[in-house]
Parts: C-alpha cells; sequence; structure tokens
C-alpha cells in the first residue's frame, strides 16, 4: 500500500513537470515566432500562476493544520475555485487586458482567505 502512494506522487509530479516543460516550450514559440501575449502564451502563463498558488495554499493550510492555527482546511475547494478563477481571469486578461486579470486573482486570494478564516471561526467574533 505504501508504494501505491508512492507512485501516485510521481505520477503528479512528472506530470506537473510535463505541465510546466511544455508552458516553456510553448511561450518559447510564442516569444520566437515575435507573439509574446499570444493567447497560448497568456494561458500557460494564467496556469502556471493557479497552479503555484494552488500548491502554496494547500503548503500553508497543511502547515497551520499540523500546528493547530486551522481547525479544517479543504483543498479540493480551492482547487475548483482556482479553476474557475483561472478562467475568469484568463477571459478578463483576453477581453480587457493583463491587469483586470490580474486584479480577479488578486481578488480570488483574497476572498480564500477571508472564506478559510471564517470557516475556522476567526472572523464569526465580529459579525
Amino acid at each position: 500500500m505504501r508504494r501505491e502512494g508512492h507512485a501516485v506522487t510521481r505520477w503528479a509530479l512528472a506530470t506537473l513537470g510535463a505541465l510546466l516543460l511544455l508552458g516553456v516550450v510553448t511561450v518559447a514559440v510564442a516569444r520566437f515566432f515575435g507573439k509574446s501575449g499570444s493567447r497560448a502564451s497568456i494561458g500557460v502563463s494564467i496556469a502556471a500562476r493557479w497552479l503555484a498558488v494552488y500548491v502554496f495554499w494547500s503548503f500553508a493550510g497543511g502547515l497551520a493544520m499540523t500546528y493547530g492555527l486551522l481547525a479544517t482546511y479543504y483543498s479540493p475547494a480551492f482547487a475548483v475555485i482556482g479553476l474557475l478563477g483561472a478562467v475568469c481571469e484568463y477571459r478578463a486578461h483576453v477581453r480587457v487586458g493583463r491587469q483586470r486579470g490580474l486584479a480577479i486573482f488578486v481578488g480570488v486570494q483574497i476572498a480564500w482567505l477571508v472564506f478559510v478564516l471564517f470557516q475556522n471561526g476567526m472572523l464569526a467574533a465580529g459579525w
């Protein structure tokens, strides 16, 4: 049973590595052809950003639970929110511009922090 966990971890890391490599290749090809702001380049950039922030929130949530700062943390919920946030960020970036997309990215992060704090009773006293 222990080997199955390692196989899943290796598979997940290999997939993440392949996605990052694909992103680097896509951006390099887009820049080679003089289209650094292409839709593919934007999509890869946004996907990489959301993967990184998912890892960050999962790590921070796990540490906070380990040290007793949080009672509950459910990272699959952030995966769904992150996927929706990435789609909204991409659409805003393409339609309105980079700044609006980044505003959505930051807004979702702040909303997630408020949700986690509220879920753990840290904001309930003021309500």
